[in-house]
């Protein structure tokens, strides 16, 4: 079963959405029927929320809080952020069915004491075709130099509105876990979110086409274990990511440059920030880097390189 988790930045419970979503005992049985399914994230109105969908993940499994009397974690895997934020009622059709089935007046009252609720399987489709809808561009293969027919196969999937619910949704499933479309989305946000601008050098180049030169890097690698998240991602020129990539330079806690300069040309140097300034961040807080993925980063980087400058 698949369902709608809602989550808050300042909840009083210990969500990390990316990896676990807190819960009370009262949403036991309902997040037990989904283990090794999919959710789908929403913000409510508590906070300034907006109401909007805006991330989805699979859940791995359900354990107890041993801190907390009557607590437990869902444990996420596959967090994808929604390149779009969706909208729980668009010219008047709420996204979930519960919702569709009741008058107006009465949705707000239904959803108190609901911070979980199960959705089928052509809401889910639905939600995920709208949150990603730039993520499954096929176009996106020439842009940022991938294999088209993941994106193909997802986007059809998305468009697919007319098939059999359950077999859009296991298309769509699958197309969530594909590492191709999954780079898509993560290039895209990152890159987006830095403007398109090498956050070292402060660059941003395009081609002829509106093609950037920047590249999205990951922080903490994946194949390590690494999110495939904003804060976990750097914007960074080609030749940048190469050197980050092998630890040739990293970052303080406060976003400083630090290098190995014996090993970078001085014509590259020159180019980049000076070693000990900030770097080039994004315009919003919430998309700067997560110091534990730059703290793993920098540890690697300090046990191979002694001499800094």
């Amino acid at each position: 079963m698949k369902a709608v988790f809602d989550t808050k930045p300042t909840s009083v419970y210990d969500d990390d959405i990316s990896r676990h979503y807190h819960f009370p005992r009262r949403y036991l049985s309902l997040v037990n029927q989904c283990v090794d399914d999919w959710v789908v994230l929403r913000r409510p109105r508590a906070d300034g929320g907006n109401l909007a969908y805006f991330a989805t993940a699979k859940i791995l499994r359900v354990e107890p809080d041993f801190t907390a009397v009557g607590m437990s974690y869902a444990r996420l895997i596959d967090f994808l952020e929604f390149d779009e934020l969706v909208a729980w009622r668009e010219n008047g059709r709420y996204a979930e069915e519960a919702l569709r089935s009741m008058p107006q007046a009465q949705v707000g009252v239904y959803l108190r004491g609901r911070s979980v609720r199960l959705i089928s399987d052509a809401d889910f489709s639905d939600l995920i075709a709208r949150g990603l809808k730039k993520t499954f561009d096929p176009d996106n293969a020439d842009r940022f130099e991938l294999p088209r027919a993941p994106l193909l196969e997802a986007a059809e999937a998305a468009e697919g509105s007319e098939e059999p619910a359950g077999e859009r949704a296991w298309k769509i499933q699958r197309a969530l876990t594909n590492r191709v479309v999954r780079e898509a989305n993560f290039r895209q946000l990152v890159c987006e979110a830095y403007d398109n601008r090498c956050a070292i050098t402060g660059l941003r180049i395009a081609d002829g086409n509106g093609r950037t030169e920047a590249q999205a890097a990951h922080i903490w690698a994946v194949a390590d274990g690494g999110p495939d998240v904003v804060q976990n991602g750097l914007a960074l020129s080609g030749t940048v990511h190469w050197l980050f990539d092998r630890h040739l330079i990293s970052l303080t806690d406060d976003y400083r440059l630090l290098m190995v300069s014996d090993k970078v040309p001085a014509e590259l140097r020159a180019l980049c920030v000076p070693a000990g300034e900030a770097i080039h961040l994004p315009a919003d807080p919430k998309r700067h880097p997560h110091p534990g993925y730059i703290a793993r980063h920098r540890a690697i980087f300090n046990a191979r390189n002694e001499d800094m400058c």
